[in-house]
């Protein structure tokens, strides 16, 4: 691997606290960090004979680490970055570039049609295998096409019809596809609207969402015909808590570290929550976070 990346990009050991939202997680076995696509096929082709287990990170922002951490390699993006325009009206950008990076960007550039993104806490590849949404936007709205690795090292294409986006999700799920870029689609706006309708997205954020504290975020898919914090809330779980892990006040949707939780408290809170929702409500929550590791 040092061969591949060079030393300073493989770290053995490295603690997954650092590098996931909730800020919980022990030890991956290998955090490799490839600087371009040609790497990135390397280092998976290697890790395929082998036979190790390897996870794709972006921002680590719809991940719980075990506190027992991750038998495997992480692979970072955080490398593929870079942001540009391809033409007057679509923006090209790395995997591992910050959804909030590019609302910027298409705000400079006085592109509309992402600013919904722009709270969304996580990188334009993990957007685009969860169709990440907001405020009445999401990823399908404002895709032109997605290039991506498949699991034979084949750089494939997909346009927006191919993606199969659906709520939560996309073809990419379940393949083995690896997002190495995105281009979106978006339209000549004004700057200054563009500006004010970012700004009033962040204070509404603000007011609804407990973002003083570690979390990954909408913590549940929302069952269809029903809310999940709602549903959380009816439960009577609102600031319910297990260890350093507790329901949101400010938010039932919202798991949260409120201070010193493990991932192993996180779990049993998103268990316990899922548990008590079926027998007041009927309702089975799904969570929407990606679990890595043994619980």
């Amino acid at each position: 691997m040092r061969q591949i990346v060079s030393s300073e990009n493989v770290i053995e050991n490295e603690d997954m606290s650092r590098h996931t939202t909730f800020k919980t997680g022990g030890p991956a076995s290998l955090f490799i960090s490839p600087a371009d696509t040609e790497q990135l096929k390397k280092v998976i082709e290697v890790l395929d004979r082998i036979s190790a287990a390897f996870f794709i990170l972006g921002n680590g922002s719809n991940i719980l680490v075990s506190d027992k951490g991750f038998d495997g390699a992480v692979i970072s993006l955080r490398k593929f970055s870079e942001v540009t325009l391809k033409d007057d009206t679509t923006i090209v950008a790395g995997a591992g570039a910050l959804n909030s990076a590019i609302a910027s960007f298409a705000r400079d550039n006085s592109l509309t049609g992402f600013e919904f993104a722009a709270g969304i806490p996580g990188t334009i590849g993990g957007a685009m295998i969860m169709n990440a949404g907001a405020y009445d936007g999401e990823m399908k709205l404002v895709t032109k096409e997605v290039t991506v690795l498949s699991p034979s090292g084949e750089i494939m294409v997909l346009d927006n019809s191919t993606m199969e986006f659906g709520y939560r999700t996309s073809a990419i799920k379940g393949r083995g596809y690896v997002v190495l870029s995105a281009a979106l689609q978006l339209e000549k706006g004004d700057q200054e609207a563009i500006t004010a309708k970012m700004a009033e997205l962040a204070s509404r954020r603000r007011d609804k969402q407990p973002l003083e504290y570690p979390s990954a975020g909408s913590t549940f898919k929302r069952p269809e015909g029903y809310f999940a914090g709602k549903l959380i809330e009816d439960a009577g779980l609102r600031g319910y808590s297990v260890g350093g892990a507790a329901v949101s006040d400010k938010h039932c949707g919202f798991v949260i570290n409120k201070g010193g939780a493990t991932s192993s408290d996180i779990y049993r809170l998103i268990t316990e929550v899922k548990d008590k929702v079926q027998k007041e409500s009927g309702v089975e929550l799904e969570p929407e976070v990606i679990m890595l590791g043994e619980f």
